[in-house]
Formats: structure tokens, C-alpha cells, sequence
């Protein structure tokens, strides 16, 4: 059986579409981040006296942490020092 080459290209083009779909459709790698969220804005419990998302009471608390793309979390700037992989 011989496939027309038209149909052999839009067989290939499909195939690499749908690729290309599937590519975009996966989630970066994420890592938890500390001491960069403001108040209120914190991804889970940022220590005693909270309990999770929202309730960080003040802002780059140390103990309390945002989900960043893996490998910029260092490099985020903060009114009181760059963001940490580990609680401050």
C-alpha cells in the first residue's frame, strides 16, 4: 500500500500539532518559596496563628511561602532580601 505523498505530509503535520498541543498543555516544575508573599497572599500556613491560604499576617514573612516556576525563587527580590527555598 503506497500513501500519496499529500497525504503522507498532512499525517505528519497532524502528528506534530498535536505534539505541540500536548507540550503547552504540561505545568512547569513549581517550588514552594519563602518570605516573598505579602500579607494575605501566602499559597499555605505560614506558621502558628495561621492556617492557610490568605491568612499570612504581614508582608515577606519568613515562614510563609508562595509557589514560584522552580529555579526563580532565589533570584525574587523582596524589600527585606531575596526569596529562600528553606523558612527564615
Amino acid at each position: 500500500m503506497r500513501i500519496a505523498p499529500a497525504a503522507f505530509a498532512a499525517s505528519l503535520a497532524l502528528g506534530l500539532a498535536a505534539g505541540a498541543a500536548h507540550a503547552a498543555d504540561a505545568k512547569p516544575a513549581m517550588e514552594k518559596c519563602y518570605g516573598i508573599a505579602r500579607a494575605g497572599q501566602n499559597d499555605c500556613a505560614a506558621g502558628p496563628g495561621t492556617s492557610c491560604a490568605g491568612t499570612q499576617k504581614s508582608d515577606y514573612q519568613g515562614n510563609s511561602w508562595k509557589l514560584v516556576k522552580a529555579g526563580t525563587c532565589t533570584t525574587i527580590k523582596t524589600p527585606k532580601g531575596n526569596g529562600s527555598l528553606t523558612p527564615r
